[in-house]
C-alpha cells in the first residue's frame, strides 16, 4: 500500500464498528472533523460529542476544525452565484490557519479528515482541503466505503474522466484542465445558500 501523509473519509451511513475498523486498518490515530455542522440527524453517533467519546474509547483522538475548514462559509462574500466558492475560501487567513493546525496534528498523529459525504468527488474534503494539501506536496489517501484507499492522483483522474477531460495528468495543458474540472465540480456539489424569495420577505414583514 502506498505511504500516505494524511487520509480522508466520509462517514455517510457506515455502521459504527465498521467505521472504526476502517480507521484501524488505515492506521488512523486522529480524526479531523471538517464538517461545518458536526451533527447527524439520522446517524447520531456521528454527532460531535458522541463521536469524540466513541473515538476516545478506541484510542483515536478527535480534532474539530469545521470552523475553519468547513465547506459552508459564514462570510457572504465567499459565495459565487449563491454557491460556496472554494477557490476564494482557500486563500482566506482562517482557512490557511486551519490547514496549519491540521498539519501540526499530522506531525503527531496519523490524521484522517472526516466529512459526511460518501464519495470524495462530492465533498469539500477532497475538492478543497485535500487539493490544497496535495499542492503542498503531501500524499493524501481517500478511504472508500469498500475499505480501499484511493490516492489523491487517482481521484483526480476520476474527476477528469467525469468532467470529460481525459486522465493523463502530465499531458500539455492538463493541469489547467484539472483546475477547471475542480472548479466545475465544486460549483455542482458545493453548499448552496438559500436565496430569499418574495414569500420569505413578506413573512418577515
Amino acid at each position: 500500500m502506498p505511504s500516505f501523509d494524511l487520509f480522508s473519509i466520509g462517514h455517510s451511513n457506515i455502521p459504527a464498528e465498521r467505521f472504526l475498523a476502517m480507521l484501524r486498518d488505515a492506521g488512523v490515530t486522529a480524526i479531523a472533523d471538517v464538517r461545518s455542522a458536526p451533527y447527524s440527524r439520522w446517524f447520531p453517533w456521528f454527532s460531535q460529542k458522541a463521536l469524540a467519546a466513541r473515538l476516545a474509547d478506541a484510542g483515536i483522538a478527535h480534532l474539530g476544525v469545521g470552523d475553519t475548514l468547513g465547506g459552508r462559509p459564514r462570510d457572504e462574500s465567499l459565495f459565487r452565484d449563491g454557491v460556496a466558492d472554494y477557490e476564494a475560501m482557500a486563500i482566506q487567513p482562517e482557512f490557511r490557519a486551519g490547514l496549519n493546525r491540521l498539519l501540526d496534528a499530522a506531525a503527531r498523529f496519523r490524521v484522517c479528515a472526516m466529512c459526511a459525504e460518501r464519495e470524495p468527488l462530492d465533498c469539500h474534503r477532497y475538492l478543497l482541503v485535500a487539493r490544497d494539501l496535495a499542492e503542498r506536496g503531501l500524499a493524501v489517501g481517500h478511504i472508500l466505503h469498500d475499505g480501499t484507499i484511493e490516492p489523491q492522483a487517482v481521484t483526480e483522474q476520476r474527476l477528469l474522466a467525469l468532467d470529460g477531460g481525459g486522465c493523463d495528468l502530465f499531458a500539455a495543458g492538463q493541469r489547467e484542465r484539472l483546475a477547471a474540472a475542480y472548479r466545475r465540480r465544486a460549483h455542482t456539489v458545493a453548499f448552496r445558500r438559500k436565496v430569499p424569495t418574495r414569500r420569505d420577505a413578506a413573512e418577515k414583514q
